[in-house]
């Protein structure tokens, strides 16, 4: 398949003529309006939004991602990437993991990093087929936006360290691996 990457801009109109449908397949609550105020704040973070057009013109999918220095050394963070329903499986999204590894390489990143939900399997297995492993777990913590006054850190009341009361992990229970229950994922036949 032939195509053309192209690095869009919040500005350009096909930011929210090709790029913003893409997005919604994998985030549908984002609105319209939502969209286009995420991709100006998250472009002024660094986010680059680079979509995968076809020879028609046509949007076949996006890969958003930035550079980020840390302490594991400079990564490649993709934060998104989106290949259309009716296209996914023809290469869209090969192509596109691909140039983001050589744009890595030229930026001197150690690694190309991603997140990917726990219930996406069909992603877990394209990223596994393309050497990528699992090398953390990523946690979060959803904050409710909140009308109440937001309280500076510098006047939140702090526990001292030695006063934390601390189980000595000699007396932690444990129990033999071999006795956990497990449970495989609801995974559909292909």
């Amino acid at each position: 398949m032939n195509l053309t990457l192209t690095d869009l801009a919040p500005d350009d109109p096909r930011m929210s003529a090709d790029i913003a449908p893409l997005i919604r397949t994998l985030r549908p609550q984002l609105t319209a309006p939502a969209f286009a105020a995420f991709a100006e704040e998250a472009y002024g973070q660094g986010l680059r939004f680079t979509v995968a057009y076809d020879a028609t013109g046509r949007g076949l999918g996006v890969a958003t991602h930035r550079l980020l220095a840390t302490s594991r050394g400079r990564v490649l963070f993709v934060d998104d990437l989106v290949t259309a329903p009716e296209s996914r499986g023809r290469g869209v999204g090969a192509h596109l993991l691909a140039e983001l590894e050589r744009r890595a390489r030229a930026a001197g990143c150690a690694r190309v990093e991603l997140d990917s939900g726990t219930a996406n399997v069909h992603a877990h297995r394209f990223y596994h087929a393309r050497r990528m492993t699992i090398g953390a777990l990523h946690f979060g913590l959803d904050i409710a936006p909140d009308t109440a006054p937001v309280t500076p850190p510098d006047t939140l009341p702090v526990t001292p360290p030695d006063t934390l009361p601390v189980t000595p992990p000699d007396t932690l229970p444990v129990t033999p691996p071999d006795t956990l229950p497990v449970t495989a994922p609801d995974i559909a036949p292909e």
